[in-house]
């Protein structure tokens, strides 16, 4: 026992002794040399370099945990990050509290709520936020159709009409702002773009083949689902400068469809949204058991938004 305890209190000196030379290596103001550390152990470089980084973060625990009894901030401490309705600006603060949390709405409950808590002081657009329970990597899921808004959407559309000469100028009559022929392929060769819908009919589609790049990216590229290939020009452009609307389904399973305006009389508003609610639900995948439509919410372009009872399943 006692040689045990004499064992002891050796190897403790010695561990007190190796301390005190690495302090002393530590706080000495000389530069290091190389031979003066051991290639392993208690007295090598790697052994000396982690004690002085444990001792600074002993030190900084340490000075944390005085300003933390002091009442001061510490040192390098995450700030605390805001509530998001908090990070908002005060009008769309003032709108959300008109808003009960956790209560879904009627259709029409939520568009009149809607028209009252715009925060901005233009007509801003009345959305319709809808979730789905599709998979849009399966074709027969990737939902996307059209549907005539009753009162349009508010928003005034230009309409270009690619076509033989002869129908471009009854789509002239319809109603198009723009009905060409060879014309309409110069304008998009200098990349110009005056227009939001774009309607050929089939024969032409392949001489906008290379403007694929230029019409695609912006949602401009003719195409039969959404009635912007079709023979009947003049029935395209009546319906798309009507409120006729096209709607898709995004990675996310979401449709984003806009409605009408803030300014437009309430009975407007809720027809519309009826309209593309019965259009979606008449587009509703053979293949989907579950429920269709998993979430609804209404809301301005820069206001928030507001549950809506699902009752389109």
């Amino acid at each position: 026992m006692a040689e045990d305890k004499s064992a002891e209190i050796t190897e403790k000196i010695a561990e007190m002794e190796a301390g005190a030379e690495i302090e002393a290596t530590l706080n000495s103001d000389a530069p290091a040399e190389e031979e003066k550390f051991a290639k392993s152990g208690k007295k090598s470089k790697k052994h000396i370099e982690e004690v002085k980084a444990e001792a600074e973060r002993q030190a900084r625990k340490a000075e944390n945990k005085a300003a933390e009894e002091a009442g001061e901030k510490p040192k390098g401490a995450t700030p605390v990050t805001r509530p998001k309705i908090e990070r908002r600006g005060k009008n769309y603060q003032a709108a959300a509290k008109q808003i009960e949390a956790g209560k879904l709405y009627s259709l029409k409950e939520a568009l009149e709520l809607a028209t009252k808590t715009n925060p901005t002081k233009f007509d801003a657009t009345v959305e319709a936020h809808v979730r789905l329970g599709v998979d849009p990597r399966q074709a027969d899921q990737n939902i996307r159709a059209t549907v005539v808004l009753p009162h349009g959407n508010g928003k005034t559309v230009r309409v270009a009409a690619f076509a033989p000469l002869d129908e471009a100028k009854k789509a002239a009559a319809a109603g198009a702002d723009i009905a060409e022929d060879e014309e309409f392929l110069k304008r998009l060769e200098k990349g110009t773009i005056d227009f939001d819908v774009l309607i050929s009919t089939p024969a032409y589609m392949p001489k906008l083949g290379k403007f694929a790049r230029l019409l695609g990216p912006k949602g401009l590229m003719p195409n039969p689902k959404a009635g912007t290939v079709t023979t009947d020009l003049e029935k395209a452009v009546k319906e798309a400068k009507a409120g006729k609307v096209e709607y898709r389904v995004d990675k996310q399973a979401i449709i984003h469809i806009g409605l009408g305006k803030t300014n437009f009389d309430q009975a407007k508003l809720l027809e519309n949204a009826e309209t593309f609610f019965e259009s979606l639900k008449s587009h509703r995948p053979a293949s989907i058991k579950g429920n269709f439509v998993k979430s609804i919410y209404i809301t301005t372009t820069m206001g928030p938004s507001i549950a809506v009872e699902n009752i389109y399943n």
